[in-house]
């Protein structure tokens, strides 16, 4: 066990390296000159040499990814171009929204899917396994977008149930806080839902045909405890695997989702930094992202050994 979390947690340090390099590269990926591209269209030859000098594109590619990489192992993600305030800060002043968008949409989704897989694939081939189905095919169909723009029509303009934009902190009381994030999360995790869903019907599906399965019919165990104690369990690796491939669905669900309800979280900071040509601010919230998808897919790694123990060795 000792062994396995060793190798999987050493298995991360050349993927962060491989992402640290290409979230670096961004600077000189993007076409034509940065320089140039922040200075714009009026500025003097001085002017888009001076803004070269600040960005340190005047010194050798590898000595700028070398003293790149020692300012984030000290915390420092450089400065925005554009507010003169470190990228740290501005990570920090919008992380909270962001943060609370992502733990109620999967809280949400988790609690809604997996009952709803368990129970199509229970009832297979009736009306409410093909309802679950169609849920599914729809949720995959319509963009995040347009699911966030109906719910803000319907729940928010039309019958005022709900705010149609915002953000309020947790600080000022629970239900002001889940009040602004109830649409924003039914909409971001609309596509996660059926994509839980669907893998779980499908796997729950298969482990019911198992002999085990039909011992424990035989041997008198309830329906219930034949599902979520034997069924669901042994059915548990490939939908936390799905889970955390779709977290990298709602981090890019959720630069959509801020920018539609209005929510002032790192998504936004995202798009505002991209129209802007920030580059260390983009470059720090895709770092963050990055690690952030990285570290949860570690978790999940460990998480396997809880469900089937030969992972173990």
């Amino acid at each position: 066990m000792f062994a396995y979390i060793v190798r999987r947690v050493l298995a991360t340090i050349p993927v962060m390296a491989i992402v640290a390099l290409f979230v670096f590269s961004l600077l000189y990926i993007a076409p034509g000159d940065p320089a140039a591209v922040i200075a714009g269209d009026q500025a003097t030859p001085d002017d888009v040499e001076r803004i070269r000098a600040s960005l340190g594109l005047d010194r050798p590619y590898l000595v700028r990814f070398g003293a790149w990489v020692w300012d984030i192992a000290r915390g420092d993600l450089g400065v925005s171009i554009f507010t003169n305030l470190p990228v740290s800060t501005m990570i920090q002043q919008r992380i909270e929204p962001t943060l609370s968008l992502m733990v109620v949409t999967l809280i949400l989704a988790i609690s809604i899917a997996i009952p709803m897989g368990v129970l199509a694939a229970q009832r297979q081939g009736t009306w409410i396994d093909r309802a679950v189905m169609g849920f599914a095919v729809l949720g995959f169909s319509v963009p995040v977008f347009v699911v966030g723009y109906m719910l803000a029509y319907i729940f928010a303009l039309e019958l005022d149930w709900l705010p149609v934009q915002g953000y309020t902190p947790f600080s000022r009381g629970f239900w002001p806080w889940l009040e602004n994030l109830i649409l924003p999360a039914v909409a971001l995790g609309s596509v996660y839902i059926a994509l839980i869903a669907r893998i779980t019907r499908a796997t729950m599906l298969e482990v019911l045909q198992q002999d085990y399965i039909r011992t424990a019919r035989a041997k008198g165990v309830n329906q219930s405890g034949i599902l979520f104690l034997h069924a669901l369990k042994n059915a548990a690796v490939p939908v936390i695997t799905i889970i955390g491939i779709g977290l990298a669905g709602l981090i890019g669900g959720a630069v959509v989702t801020e920018s539609v309800f209005a929510i002032p979280g790192l998504g936004r900071l995202t798009v505002d930094a991209i129209l802007r040509r920030d580059y260390p601010v983009i470059q720090g919230v895709v770092l963050l992202f990055s690690f952030v998808y990285v570290l949860v897919n570690l978790a999940i790694d460990l998480a396997y050994t809880l469900f089937d123990p030969r992972i173990r060795y």
